[in-house]
């Protein structure tokens, strides 16, 4: 028997919840999800959308990566809650630094990367998520970086430029319908990093809603993270 997936589906994974501890004394909550043989090819590290507009570590992009792509294509996923932000999973301890201190929140997640052993990271921030990685991301020995529907609110030009000068593959992904950032006006902001590869997807939205959307941005992914995985089967045995 075989089933369809789209929508919640939740494939099998080795499902962790985990703690991450930030050098100003705050504890936040999070998940680990590992392909069931317990062994990665490589890691995701997400970092979600605004959290004074919803977002948490179960904005749906990053709740569907962490279900599907953990048996589909052998990569560990670890989301958290930034610092104030509550889910199902828990709270966060402290309240929202406007993308300030959120740079010990992602330093507390690399610190767990770290300790654990967790294989070839990447970045995958989405919306507010984008900025944090920007800001703060070239301090890491990171594989690479994916950007989701960046809309450049706190990053500024420099810090932008920045990345030229980093050896960390930039991925950014624009949807064509964006309610910030749109293809033409990305190619711009993104000028000083030639380096960088800006990938526009006909008809996206910033919130990526619907399984056409979110079938292309989890493609988008794995083509970056571990191609060889490609085609992303739609169903499961």
């Amino acid at each position: 028997m075989s089933i369809e997936i789209r929508g919640g589906v939740e494939l099998p994974a080795l499902r962790e919840d985990i703690e991450l501890h930030t050098a100003d004394g705050l504890t936040l909550v999070g998940e680990l999800a590992m392909p069931v043989s317990g062994t990665a090819v490589a890691t995701i590290i997400t970092l979600h959308p605004l959290p004074t507009a919803g977002g948490f570590m179960d904005s749906h992009i990053l709740r569907k990566a962490a279900a599907r792509l953990p048996a589909l294509a052998n990569i560990a996923v670890l989301r958290f809650n930034f610092r104030g932000v509550v889910s199902p999973r828990g709270t966060s301890q402290g309240s929202f630094g406007e993308g300030v201190h959120e740079q010990h929140d992602l330093a507390a997640a690399m610190k767990f990367v770290t300790e654990r052993g967790l294989p070839h990271p990447w970045l995958l921030g989405w919306s507010f998520g984008t900025e944090v990685a920007l800001k703060y991301g070239r301090s890491y020995a990171l594989d690479g970086v994916i950007l989701l529907s960046p809309p450049l609110h706190r990053t500024s030009e420099s810090e932008i430029a920045a990345w030229e000068n980093s050896s960390i593959p930039l991925a950014v992904v624009i949807p064509e319908f964006d309610d910030y950032l749109r293809p033409v006006e990305a190619r711009q902001r993104f000028a000083s990093v030639p380096s960088s590869e800006l990938i526009a997807v006909d008809g996206g939205k910033h919130l990526w809603v619907g399984e056409t959307q979110t079938t292309r941005v989890l493609t988008e992914i794995v083509a970056h993270v571990n191609p060889s995985a490609l085609p992303l089967p739609v169903t499961w045995e």
